[in-house]
């Protein structure tokens, strides 16, 4: 059984019954983001630090990045969005996903929010 968890860069991470972890951003960061229009992902096989550019992502607003919530080795990027962008506005939570990497030890994910946690934070910035 997965378990979702968030950051509060406003990402999602999916951490699957098989240990890999999978990455996007939330419903609440695409629409402050507005429409994607590019996304570069990390290649499969990238060892990323914690806290480390994963990925980078251009908006009709500004442009971002994706930091690795953990140290680990990515294993697949989402090859859809590098001609599809939009499809992380269309579905953030779902096939809008960015990558999906093994950590070097799930315990560095203990400390993020839940669900409620993460809307109770978002409430907070009004």
């Amino acid at each position: 059984m997965s378990k979702t968890v968030y950051t509060q860069e406003h990402e999602w991470l999916r951490i699957e019954a098989d240990g890999l972890v999978t990455v996007g951003i939330t419903d609440y960061a695409q629409d402050h983001l507005g429409d994607l229009v590019y996304v570069q992902l990390p290649e499969a096989g990238k060892e990323i630090g914690k806290g480390e550019e994963a990925a980078v992502i251009e908006s009709v607003k500004t442009a971002g990045e994706i930091l690795m919530p953990a140290a680990g080795a990515v294993v697949e990027a989402n090859a859809l969005l590098a001609d599809e962008p939009g499809k992380v506005n269309a579905d953030p939570m779902g096939a809008g996903w960015f990558f999906k990497f093994k950590p070097n030890d799930v315990t560095a994910l203990d400390g993020l929010l839940d669900e409620a946690g993460y809307k109770t934070y978002i409430d907070t910035l009004g």
